[in-house]
């Protein structure tokens, strides 16, 4: 028999197939998947987030806060004051009302049409002209723009269109007033040049409008403008804060100011720890080789078989890998929420969810390692209070898989999350008495996290186990349940195409799942397994003894090679089968060895017989199944259980001597023929095995107390006698 292994190594290979194809023992895959695992865990180590306490804008702060850090802050009160003293030489700008433009332009035109002397005078188109000359009056007047010298400055520096824009500041705002003769002359000079207008309707309409009085009114889009500009030209001030001074005193009410301080502090200590510095590099490169580098060789002494299939690696590693990204996402919304949430979640469970999956999938003693493992990295990479974060991530880890090792539906997810939560408050509560920190709303408050994150973990868990089982084809206790429905499609159409199989297969598993559960197997997986065992017999169900109802035998037409190979075809017929139902691998394996390379004995000694006894011109190989023989205890268990019951039925009497003279003969032969090489049974497992199918298959076939025939008894009806 082949070397041990540590025993749940052998557990963790039957949720996986026996055979590897390329991807599963490609160095160069392997290699690439530990690339990847380290770059992951440089990532998660090197860029750790700065925990620092930020209380809630307009609370009461419960205790002092100091600088930890040389820092500066965006002074947001400060940076107000200096734009404030920007907008004191900042002046009014001014417009002329537009009512009272029209008006003019009216009255202007009122006195063209109705002052005959002008219209006496005039040439043939100078009326057309000073009309013209109206509406360039009345655009000039609606542009202008009016303010002193130093707001006019200000608007040039900062790109205002200033070409209208002329230096006048009026006394009042109340009363009209006259504008000064040097603006008259400004719009004289850009709207009425000599070559668009005659000089003397430039005259007429200029001396019309300067003798006119004028209402003006602040030009209020504009100034909201300009005054925007420029307090967005004053810097934001950035003020010091020495380490070690005082930011938040206890009590105080926490501002937007304390805030922003403690922001910058945060971001200070960030930059300081240099991740971009060699060193910093260095250090932690060095501390991801080292850590790795453990990894490794745990895996390497204790669980060899995992580091040699990469499925099971790759498997391992992405459950890792996705703690560690859900832990950082966690850790940022944590530590980056304006709510004081770090308060509230002061040690969340993360590391339960790896717990949990790898347990499932792989084994409980992986599982543990890699729980601990998770723990003190996740304790030095995050930004939470180290002691209570570990201590809490490992006993709900370690009560996890405790709980998990029997977990058969979904549903008991939430089970397990809730006991994990259960000795999560008992640890929450012990070390709040051991650090002497009496406090009911902070003890609540790491309950109900807690309950939080136990919650999550047992969503999570529902989401990602199937989609880890499908996408690496891992067979667990939860999914063989799901197998084990009656109303599977393969086991209904075994139940109608071929019911004496099923009913064989049937109680070959009950034989089987004993036998396992009495060495320490997994007599889930036997009796699931043996249930589809046979399927292949579907499609020639009739050649099978079990499933021939009437007298004849059809195997009578046939040569014995010709029998032996349709009895034989059922095993690759199944494995078809099996495929197409999407069965796991697992399953699949136990269908091609559970009769391993066996002889088919009956036909093969026909056909000796039909050579008068010259087994020299009988080919044995024609005669024994393909194989491969069985690679699991459980297979082992199968194939020894699947010939016993069905030679326990050749059986005259059914007692413990004869059925223990049948096994005894059945295991004999299979240990002379090499079956059981490849399947690690020990012979002490082999004599509980023989025991156990015995006193099992004799408790299915007891026999019952004969009742004696019920006396005749007449009743009346209707006046008559009837018996």
């Amino acid at each position: 028999m082949l070397d041990r292994n540590s025993a749940l190594d052998k557990k963790q290979e039957l949720k996986f197939s026996g055979e590897q194809g390329f991807f599963d023992k490609s160095k160069a895959i392997r290699y690439l998947i530990i690339t990847l695992f380290a770059f992951t865990l440089f990532a998660f180590l090197h860029f750790r987030e700065v925990q620092v306490d930020i209380p809630e804008l307009n609370s009461t702060a419960p205790n002092y806060i100091v600088s930890q850090i040389d820092f500066w802050f965006p002074d947001d009160e400060a940076t107000v004051i200096l734009r404030q003293d920007a907008l004191r030489d900042i002046g009014k700008i001014y417009l002329l009302s537009q009512k009272n433009i029209h008006l003019k332009i009216l009255e202007f035109e009122n006195f063209l049409l109705y002052n005959q002397a002008w219209h006496e005078n005039s040439e043939g188109g100078a009326f057309q002209e000073l009309y013209q000359a109206s509406e360039t009056m009345e655009k000039a007047l609606l542009q202008l723009r009016l303010t002193d010298a130093h707001t006019l400055e200000k608007m040039k520096e900062l790109g205002f269109p200033t070409q209208n824009t002329l230096i006048y500041t009026p006394n009042t705002l109340f009363e009209q007033t006259l504008l000064p003769s040097y603006i008259w002359e400004e719009i004289k000079k850009k709207y009425f040049p000599p070559t668009n207008f005659d000089s003397l309707v430039t005259s007429l309409i200029i001396e019309f409008f300067k003798h006119s009085h004028w209402h003006l009114e602040e030009d209020i889009p504009t100034q909201r403008l300009l005054r925007k500009r420029v307090q967005a030209e004053v810097p934001e001030k950035a003020t010091h804060v020495s380490a070690g001074n005082r930011i938040v005193d206890q009590g105080d009410r926490v501002t937007a100011r304390h805030i922003a301080m403690l922001q910058s502090m945060k971001e200070a200590l960030g930059d300081s720890r240099h991740l971009s510095s060699p060193r910093t590099l260095f250090g932690s490169l060095l501390l991801t080789l080292l850590l790795l580098g453990i990894f490794i060789a745990y895996f390497k002494v204790n669980y060899p078989l995992l580091l040699v299939s990469n499925r099971k690696l790759f498997l391992l590693i992405t459950i890792l890998v996705i703690t560690m990204g859900l832990s950082k996402l966690t850790e940022f919304f944590i530590l980056n929420s304006k709510s004081s949430m770090v308060e509230t979640f002061r040690y969340p469970l993360l590391v339960p969810l790896a717990a949990i999956l790898i347990c499932n999938l792989l084994s409980s003693s992986i599982a543990t390692f890699s729980s601990g493992f998770l723990a003190v990295v996740s304790a030095f990479a995050l930004a939470f209070e180290w002691e209570g974060f570990l201590l809490l991530n490992l006993i709900a880890s370690i009560s996890a898989i405790l709980s998990t090792h029997s977990l058969r539906r979904r549903k008991e997810i939430f089970i397990v999350c809730l006991k994990a939560w259960f000795c999560a408050v008992i640890a929450i509560v012990a070390f709040h008495f051991y650090t002497n920190h009496l406090n009911s709303w902070s003890i609540l408050a790491d309950v109900l996290s807690a309950c939080f994150f136990m919650l999550s973990t047992a969503i999570l868990v529902v989401g990602f186990l199937p989609l880890l089982e499908t996408g690496f084809k891992v067979m667990t206790d939860v999914s063989l349940m799901e197998y084990m429905d009656p109303n599977n499609d393969l086991l209904r159409r075994l139940t109608v195409e071929a019911p004496g199989t099923y009913q064989h297969s049937v109680v070959v598993g009950n034989l089987a799942e004993a036998a396992a559960l009495a060495i320490g197997s997994n007599g889930l997986f036997c009796r699931v397994a043996t249930l589809y065992h046979d399927v292949g017999k579907m499609t020639t169900s009739q050649y099978f003894t079990e499933n021939q109802l009437g007298e004849v035998n059809i195997h009578q037409l046939l040569t014995p090679q010709e029998s032996a190979q349709v009895i034989m075809a059922h095993v690759a017929e199944g494995v078809i089968l099996a495929r197409e139902a999407g069965l796991p691998e697992p399953i699949i394996d136990v269908i091609k060895e559970h009769h391993g390379t066996t002889l088919v004995y009956y036909f093969y000694r026909k056909q000796v017989e039909k050579m008068e006894g010259d087994k020299n011109k009988v080919d044995e190989r024609e005669f024994r199944y393909a194989g491969p023989k069985p690679r699991s205890k459980e297979s082992g268990i199968i194939m020894i259980s699947d010939s016993f019951e069905a030679a326990s039925r050749s059986l005259e009497k059914l007692n413990e001597e004869s059925l223990t003279e049948l096994i005894e003969r059945i295991v004999r032969e299979k240990i002379d023929d090499g079956q059981f090489d490849q399947c690690l049974l020990t012979f002490e497992e082999l004599s509980i095995v023989k025991r156990v199918l015995v006193k099992t298959l004799l408790a299915a076939g007891h026999t019952r107390v004969k009742y004696p025939n019920a006396e005749r008894k007449n009743f009346m009806v209707h006046g008559e006698e009837i018996a």
